[in-house]
């Protein structure tokens, strides 16, 4: 069996759990093999500036629909709404944190107006916009590790990431405040995998043993939302989805990149209606957008 995968540290980490976890379901020898993006050759352009539709994802796709790889791994936030027709996300396994978090030297109240802060997110500048921090907003990119180095070095004086990678690259020293869902919300899927595979896999049977259910339906209500709408990266979306009692509750927000909220939806429902919950609250912001 081979794993198609990109050949950043946290990609090679997040493939090597999930190779862990089928060796345990199978006695298949298990192999990688490391494709490079189109994101990960582009270094010196903000994501939103691009067409971002499968950026991080498009090559190991290609990979898998042509047999030269059985599955891919992805961070389930860079898989497009609308997958190739013949592929299909076979597996989510439990999602990792969702929140997002500050690397910095100061807190979130010590950083005054004009400080810097790298980002290449849309989302993530749109909530700095909003709570009005008076940053100098500054475009970063380059992995984990690099952007970390950026603040350290001083090049900023901060940036913000998904906590769920740097506790997978058992980095979280560096986390200076970890912010609430409802003050920044994350990316749709953010924290969690998605396993990828041709529809006609014979490998289907296994990898789906993977899967985690209250994670596969939260993250398909918040991947809905985007899916309703038709966008990917271009306007500032936060969503998260959390499952208490076998009720799914969806919140997901939309801003303008100046931090001006459009609109905001809180929306609870069955598990399994989280397809259904996503649809109406994308059907909502489509009248801002």
């Amino acid at each position: 069996m081979i794993i198609g995968t990109r050949g950043s540290q946290l990609a090679l980490v997040q493939t090597n759990f999930i190779a862990k976890e089928l060796s345990k379901l199978t006695n298949i020898k298990i192999d990688k093999n490391i494709i490079k993006t189109k994101g990960d050759k582009i270094t010196n352009s903000q994501l939103y500036n691009m067409d971002s539709k499968g950026l991080f994802t498009k090559e190991l796709d290609k990979s898998v629909l042509e047999e030269e790889v059985d599955l891919a791994v992805h961070s389930l936030k860079d898989v497009p709404t609308d997958l190739d027709e013949d592929l299909k996300i076979t597996a989510v396994p439990q999602r990792e944190s969702p929140n997002e978090v500050l690397i910095s030297t100061k807190t979130w109240e010590e950083l005054k107006s004009g400080s810097t802060l790298g980002t290449s997110s849309l989302r993530r500048e749109a909530f700095c916009n909003h709570y009005e921090k008076g940053f100098e907003l500054k475009p970063i990119r380059g992995n984990i590790e690099t952007r970390i180095n950026k603040v350290m070095d001083g090049e900023v004086d901060a940036t913000i990431m998904a906590q769920a990678g740097l506790k997978r690259l058992n980095l979280t020293e560096n986390i200076k405040t970890i912010f609430p869902t409802n003050y920044i919300t994350p990316a749709a899927g953010q924290g969690a995998l998605a396993i990828i595979t041709r529809k006609d896999s014979d490998k289907i049977d296994i990898i789906s043993k993977l899967n985690d259910d209250k994670t596969y339906y939260s993250v398909l209500a918040e991947k809905t939302v985007l899916k309703e709408i038709g966008v990917g990266c271009q306007w500032p979306i936060g969503s998260i989805a959390t499952i208490k009692n076998n009720q799914l509750e969806l919140y997901s927000i939309l801003l303008t990149q100046d931090g001006e909220i459009l609109g905001k939806n809180n929306i609870k429902g069955s598990i399994k209606d989280g397809e259904k919950i996503g649809q109406k609250i994308g059907k909502k912001f489509k009248d801002y957008i």
